[in-house]
């Protein structure tokens, strides 16, 4: 079984640092989106964000992806690349953000309604929020990795939508994907034990409809294979004694939860 590695008191500080900075990255471009505007635009200020803060972007270049950010938007599931197209009112915005700060890797995505949406987009927003938060509550130390992915694949079912298979959650510290893969959907008691100083990216992405995708002719950008909605959402946990640490909740806020 792969090695899961273990951050000490130094690697513990530097991704709260740069998980942290990356959550202010990310909620700045939440506020930034407005129609109009085009995902090429959404990307370029990404990069500015990052550089301001003194840091980079973890994707640009990771695989020759070309975009600082992943945006993707209503049908587009993940690994969207900023373009041409333009945002509209009552979208639904895939935001992921992964910066590097100090050689610590932060890593977080959310999913914003671009002004009001319809109560169905919402809902779907709300239960993949509610699926992350299920997975973070069920990661103790000393418990199972199956454990987060199988309250995350409930959660989903419960409210009738899909979990894609093809992307999971990571390992993530010096490296953006380090083990273990994380699987949105399992069996709970099963998988490693998971053990205080592991850092891991949780990260949900949820179909309204089948769960299958396809991928664009750029190589990156995963669609629903019925082009109905997508929702993703992404927090960096700290494995502790007891309830994880979220290392990339938003503003001051650092509580376990």
């Amino acid at each position: 079984m792969p090695t899961i590695p273990i951050k000490d008191a130094a690697g513990i500080a530097g991704m709260r640092a740069s998980c942290r900075l990356a959550r202010k990255v990310l909620e700045e471009l939440a506020t930034r989106l407005e129609p109009g505007r085009t995902t090429k635009e959404v990307d370029q200020w990404a990069g500015e964000i990052m550089a301001r803060e003194g840091a980079r972007s973890a994707f640009f270049g990771y695989r020759k992806f070309p975009g600082q950010l992943c945006i993707s938007v209503n049908e587009e599931v993940v690994h969207g690349i900023g373009g041409g197209r333009k945002l509209s009112y009552g979208d639904v915005v895939k935001l992921d953000v992964g910066i590097v700060l100090d050689g610590w890797v932060g890593d977080t995505a959310i999913t914003v309604g671009l002004g009001a949406i319809t109560p169905g987009r919402q809902k779907l927003l709300e239960r993949t929020e509610a699926s992350l938060m299920a997975g973070i509550q069920a990661a103790k130390g000393g418990g199972r990795l199956g454990d987060i992915c199988h309250a995350i694949e409930k959660t989903v079912k419960e409210a009738g939508y899909s979990v894609v298979k093809e992307f999971v959650g990571h390992g993530v510290g010096r490296k953006l994907h380090e083990e273990p893969q994380i699987p949105n959907f399992g069996k709970a008691g099963t998988g490693p034990i998971l053990k205080p100083g592991m850092t891991l990216a949780i990260e949900p992405m949820v179909n309204e409809g089948t769960p299958e995708v396809r991928i664009l002719k750029d190589g990156w950008t995963a669609v629903t294979a019925d082009r109905r909605d997508s929702a993703h959402f992404e927090h960096v946990i700290l494995i502790t004694e007891g309830e994880a640490e979220v290392l990339t909740r938003s503003g001051a806020d650092s509580s376990h939860g």
